[in-house]
Parts: structure tokens; sequence; C-alpha cells
């Protein structure tokens, strides 16, 4: 499962859905999809989030396929685009939302 975040201050961001969900629990809004965030909510789902990643180690999860050749990537280096579409929606005073693609 994919989940796409969008707002109109920003280019949409997709996710895998683990990973999303994840985010989503972190800026405290469950794990529903879809969803929205209002714009007066937006600040406070930053503030959330930007809270859980720093609890969070910036080391990925192992895969279970140590002769896997792909990188892995930390949880707040997969943030980081969510981060910035939350920046953009508080400055454009725009709501948040995510679905499946």
């Amino acid at each position: 499962m994919l989940v796409t975040f969008k707002c109109s201050a920003y280019a949409d961001i997709t996710m895998f859905g683990d990973v999303a969900k994840k985010m989503l629990e972190m800026m405290g809004f469950g794990s529903q999809v879809p969803g929205a965030i209002r714009v007066e909510d937006v600040p406070k789902a930053l503030e959330n989030l930007r809270r859980g990643l720093a609890a969070v180690p910036d080391q990925p999860a192992p895969t279970g396929d140590e002769d896997d050749d792909e990188p892995r990537i930390g949880l707040q280096t997969r943030a980081l685009p969510l981060l910035e579409l939350l920046q953009a929606a508080i400055a454009d005073e725009s709501r948040v939302r995510w679905e499946e693609p």
C-alpha cells in the first residue's frame, strides 16, 4: 500500500504505507487512511512529528536480508519531504490530506 500526502502549497509526497502510518501516528492522527489535518492543526502536527522523530534513533530497521544491496534509509530521512510539506502548509495556511493513490 502507498499513501500520498497533499496540500495546495507543496508537491504531493508518496510513501510506503507502513512508513506513512508511523508518521501519522507521530503527528497524533492515528493511522487511518484517508484523512486530513485542518489548517489550525497543522502546526501541532509538525511539532508532534518533530518530537516523535527526535525520540527515534535514525537507524534503519534491519530487513532480514543482509545480502541485499539496497541502501537502508532511516525514518528521519524518510520524513524530510513530509516535514517540508507541513512547513509549506503552515506558511500557506493550507490543510493537509492523505489518501491511497
